[in-house]
């Protein structure tokens, strides 16, 4: 087998949460061009969409309705991908939200509501895909953290998310030390400030707050969806073999200083 030969996804069915745009889109697109078919689990309304999108590059794609935060919808968003394709072989989970809010200000719902899409979620999915998982003894898992989640994003106040995305990180690795016997591999992709349709605003307004996320980065830029496909094609393919509970920080260098 070549090299090239490692990054194939032929035939493999990906289920990727939050695909209906932003990195989650652009990582799937990724995967479906290497071959893989798609599932898009999203409450968007674009999905349906998506998916259509997936089906011209020659592979199938189906678009579920689910809400990460409900064990219900997990696990027949499990069962949709089985029934479809007869095996799940990666799981992107992308689905996140973010609340900039004060410590002091924040309400107990909305902290909760951050954790419960970002961290609970990753859980819910995992596990119900997990299963499946262990019953084929193989598959990739890659959780979207954030850089958040390992320094403290300034100016903004966000601890809601930043706690979140640590919480991801670790989970990330404990998921690999327990499923590394199934033969899973369980990695964790950490994007810095990445100019998708929702932060698009934010970047195009420029400001303060802008300027001082720029500053702080030695590329001076935000990163862009398409820079995200190279490292989720990485993982979701026999080209990472060897490679479980890593944490790839994806941010032009702003965690370095």
């Amino acid at each position: 087998m070549s090299v090239f030969d490692k990054f194939s996804l032929k035939g493999r069915c990906s289920i990727v949460t939050g695909a209906a745009m932003g990195l989650g889109k652009a990582m799937a697109h990724a995967l479906a061009d290497a071959g893989s078919h798609i599932v898009i689990a999203d409450i968007a309304a674009g999905a349906a969409a998506a998916a259509a999108e997936f089906r011209q590059k020659g592979v199938r794609a189906l678009a579920v309705r689910a809400d990460v935060t409900n064990p219900e919808d997990a696990r027949r968003l499990a069962d949709a991908a089985l029934e479809a394709f007869g095996r799940i072989d990666v799981l992107i989970n992308n689905a996140g939200i973010c609340k900039h809010e004060k410590a002091e200000d924040i309400k107990l719902e909305d902290w909760q509501a951050v954790l419960d899409v970002n961290l609970n979620g990753v859980f819910i999915v995992s596990q119900a895909v997990g299963r499946v998982m262990i019953g084929q003894k193989k598959g990739s898992i890659i959780n979207i953290a954030s850089m958040s989640g390992l320094v403290v994003n300034t100016p903004q106040c966000q601890c809601s998310y930043n706690a979140s995305k640590a919480g991801v990180i670790m989970l990330t690795k404990s998921l690999a030390s327990e499923w590394a016997q199934h033969n899973i591999r369980v990695n964790a992709i950490a994007p810095g400030y990445m100019k998708t349709e929702l932060t698009r605003p934010y970047f195009e307004r420029g400001g303060e707050m802008v300027r001082r996320w720029l500053d702080l980065s030695p590329m001076q830029r935000p990163g862009t969806p398409d820079e995200l496909e190279g490292i989720a094609l990485y993982l979701a393919s026999e080209a990472s073999s060897f490679t479980t509970g890593a944490v790839f920080v994806i941010d032009g260098g702003y965690t370095i200083w």
